[in-house]
């Protein structure tokens, strides 16, 4: 592969790159909202190295001794071209490409139903009151911390609502409404689900708001209670911009 190309990789990157994270919002598939001044700035530099790979060999191409002052031979006489990249550099064309024109979708179902949901990293032992709202909304985390370790028991009887997207269940009653939530990038996304049961299984990944009640299985406030609600209603809603965020309920549709 000589120069030429190498200069159109480094510009098809960087152009792809700014696309993703400057003009629009796909950047969110993929990595937390904090990293794209980083992007961008890696994005700039790309396309910068390209412009300047390929201003420094412009002009005719080489003679042939010129081209030539790449190649040695070793001890055994065989002569080696070293002038260009190695070949994986063309690796470099797909994800360049996939950025411009088809970027992969964020993580959804198939990745939530390989996975358990994340355990409660924090021990609580005080929750402060819960509003006096009906339904009340609360995240997906909040729902599991309040079941498994409020020992007032505050979500009993409540209604409450809750915003994710669906995850078929291959074995047993309901479908998990789940939220996947990563540190820096995909690559180490967490599944939060909550079992939902009642109705019929919405299609997969699809984003939606259940209003419900607890299902009573287990004592409520222990490690025993079941992570599940009883629905009430599901509602269809429009998928978040950051997808990757255990946020509260998104407004119903009128």
């Amino acid at each position: 592969m000589k120069r030429s190309p190498q200069a159109i990789l480094l510009v098809l990157s960087g152009t792809g790159l700014l696309h993703i994270s400057l003009l629009t919002d796909l950047y969110l598939r993929y990595v937390k909202d904090w990293t794209r001044p980083t992007l961008i700035a890696s994005g700039v530099l790309l396309l910068l190295l390209g412009v300047a790979d390929a201003w420094s060999h412009r002009g005719p191409g080489p003679s042939r001794d010129e081209g030539e002052r790449g190649a040695h031979e070793d001890h055994d006489g065989h002569r080696h071209d070293h002038s260009g990249v190695p070949r994986a550099a063309w690796l470099l064309l797909l994800p360049a490409l996939s950025m411009l024109f088809y970027a992969p979708p964020a993580l959804g179902a198939y990745t939530a139903s390989r996975q358990a949901s994340k355990p409660i990293a924090v021990q609580q032992d005080d929750f402060e009151p819960l509003p006096a709202l009906s339904p009340l909304p609360l995240t997906l985390g909040d729902f599991t911390s309040r079941v498994r370790q409020d020992p007032g028991q505050a979500v009993k009887g409540r209604s409450v609502q809750m915003t994710g997207f669906v995850t078929p269940v291959g074995r047993g009653e309901g479908w998990d409404l789940t939220r996947l939530l990563i540190n820096c990038c995909s690559a180490d996304a967490q599944a939060v689900k909550v079992r939902i049961y009642g109705g019929e299984t919405p299609p997969a990944d699809t984003w939606v708001t259940v209003v419900g009640t607890w299902h009573a299985d287990g004592t409520l406030g222990t490690g025993s209670a079941a992570i599940a609600l009883d629905a009430r209603t599901v509602s269809e809603v429009d998928r978040p911009t950051d997808w990757y965020r255990d946020a509260l309920p998104l407004p119903l549709p009128r």
